[in-house]
């Protein structure tokens, strides 16, 4: 058989992601996988029509897909997004149409649900039978079950095709007809007082993004600085070489204005808006490698305590996954999510309405400097992170080591030596029947909430 796959890392065939391809060729001689550099040759897919078509041609004649990936921020390489787009916009579908395809993704499992969420729409979208994924830590390949359980994944993929399986839809067509948003309702103007807001955007084509960050900005007593993306010059998306890692030095420093604009403008503010467009359950490309790019400060938050919120034209409330994400990326940055607005509603007053309740709370939840306690998604996200830097990856990310120190994100918990006697007590004490029936049955509730109790009833707290 003859399987296309398409390589979503800006580092071609030095990627850790394509080691897990050339190990499946290893081992299924039989078959031809032939690669496809498409995040690292990008430019030249989108300018080179050749190039282009040659890729598509290669998809129509192949028996099956994979797309093979490694997690940039959350989801897949700008660079394989921007591929992504230019298949819908070019209307080559019909090249995808009924592929089996399966996704392979390779990181240090920090969201990677998310990114194969993300791969596995487009996949429905395309209309292609879907298979499974399978989702790897970056030194997975070193463990002898790891790759006995590739190969089965490889396998179970080849049989699927061979056998023309019956595939199940994972996710249902987005269907959004917005109305056009034209400001209509008139509030009385709001004093930022001397918060700093900030509005990015990545274009300002859609006129109902353009009204809505229009209205915004009108809410407010003060002038709104607005920086669209695509007025500043990034010479291209993170390469994904690790430069960074030893003291947050981007390759491209001094080359282009992406790290002066995010040193100067979003670190220094109080309140930032993210404002776009959805494209093919995602913001743009534009706006990935904005993302990406921001991997210059690698694992070290950069915009702790700042308050941020989303104006999104499009149908978000179809995509949870968009949304996670986005609210994922504001809890790993330590700052406080105070909403989102898009233009699902039913009319035009009802957004005026959601938009300046929006910009209220903005200004109202900076100047008491609110932060709501992250979930699962700051917290377990963060917990990855502390490991990964403590312990395989803490070269090259030497500045994240230093940042973890300095901002005790190095909470081990086998370090608290008080809870560990404690619990060596108890356990012990446990194995005694009558003991453990008097805890479990008459002291559990009370002790569980005693120390709280203490606090609850101090009159000095």
């Amino acid at each position: 058989m003859k399987i296309i796959v398409l390589n979503g890392s800006p580092k071609g065939d030095i990627s850790v992601t394509m080691q897990y391809i050339k190990y499946i060729q290893k081992k299924f001689k039989q078959h031809e996988l032939k690669i496809i550099n498409i995040s690292q040759r990008i430019n030249q897919i989108e300018r080179d029509k050749t190039a282009f078509h040659s890729i598509i041609s290669d998809v129509k004649s192949s028996d099956g897909i994979i797309w093979a990936f490694p997690l940039y921020v959350f989801t897949v390489h700008s660079n394989y997004q921007r591929f992504i787009e230019l298949i819908f916009e070019k209307n080559v579908e019909y090249a995808f149409k009924e592929k089996y395809t399966s996704i392979l993704a390779t990181s240090i499992h920090f969201f990677d649900h998310t990114a194969v969420n993300y791969m596995n729409s487009i996949c429905d979208d395309l209309n292609m039978n879907y298979i499974d994924y399978f989702s790897l830590h970056m030194y997975d390949l070193e463990k002898e079950d790891i790759r006995k359980n590739l190969l089965k994944f490889a396998q179970n993929f080849f049989n699927a095709i061979e056998n023309k399986v019956i595939t199940l839809k994972n996710y249902s067509p987005i269907k959004y007809s917005p109305i056009r948003y034209i400001p209509e309702f008139t509030h009385d103007k709001i004093d930022v007082s001397n918060k700093k807001v900030i509005i990015v955007a990545d274009s300002l084509e859609n006129i109902n993004l353009k009204n809505m960050i229009d209205k915004l900005r009108n809410s407010f007593s003060q002038t709104i600085e607005l920086v669209n993306l695509e007025n500043i010059n990034m010479k291209g998306s993170c390469l994904g070489c690790l430069k960074c890692g030893y003291n947050y030095e981007c390759i491209y420093t001094g080359k282009d204005d992406f790290i002066n604009f995010y040193n100067s403008k979003l670190k220094t503010v109080d309140i930032i808006v993210f404002a776009g467009t959805i494209k093919y359950r995602h913001l743009s490309s534009t706006w990935k490698r904005f993302f990406d790019r921001g991997f210059f400060n690698t694992h070290t938050p950069s915009l702790l305590g700042k308050q941020i919120g989303f104006i999104i034209s499009g149908a978000l409330n179809q995509i949870p996954n968009l949304k996670q994400i986005l609210e994922s990326y504001t809890q790993w940055q330590g700052s406080n999510l105070v909403g989102f607005i898009t233009d699902e509603c039913d009319t035009s007053i009802e957004i005026d309405k959601q938009l300046h309740a929006f910009s209220y709370n903005l200004i109202k939840l900076s100047t008491v400097n609110y932060s709501k306690p992250a979930t699962f998604l700051g917290v377990a996200g963060m917990k990855i992170f502390r490991d990964e830097i403590w312990g395989k990856i803490r070269f090259p990310f030497i500045a994240d080591h230093k940042a973890y120190k300095a901002l005790n994100v190095y909470d081990f918990p086998q370090k608290n030596y008080k809870s560990r006697i404690m619990n060596f007590i108890l356990i012990l004490m446990s194995k005694f029947p009558l003991i453990r029936k008097e805890i479990y049955s008459n002291k559990m509730k009370s002790s569980m909430i005693e120390p709280l109790k203490k606090i609850v009833e101090d009159k000095t707290v």
